[in-house]
């Protein structure tokens, strides 16, 4: 048997830094997770509905109870939006 395993063609931080501040993609989230992607957000009702915009490396940018508010936002500040699966 062989044990080796494939090498990683990226490295954790050359994936992180893909995209340049250009790209961004979509995550809903659920009101409780808020603090830990915007620490300085403010308190919010539990059991809400929320749309992130994250930067390629996880970067919180903005956040919505709105997915098209996201979109809108990714789409005025030049942004390309990819789909995780």
């Amino acid at each position: 048997m062989n044990d080796i395993s494939p090498q990683p063609l990226l490295t954790d931080e050359q994936l992180a830094s893909l995209g340049g501040g250009q790209i961004a993609y979509l995550r809903p989230i659920r009101s409780e997770e808020l603090s830990r992607l915007f620490p300085a957000a403010p308190p919010v009702q539990p059991g809400l509905q929320l749309f992130a915009l994250l930067g390629a490396d996880g970067t919180p940018i903005v956040v919505t109870d709105s997915r098209d508010a996201a979109v809108a936002n990714a789409l005025s500040h030049d942004l390309q939006m990819v789909s995780l699966h």
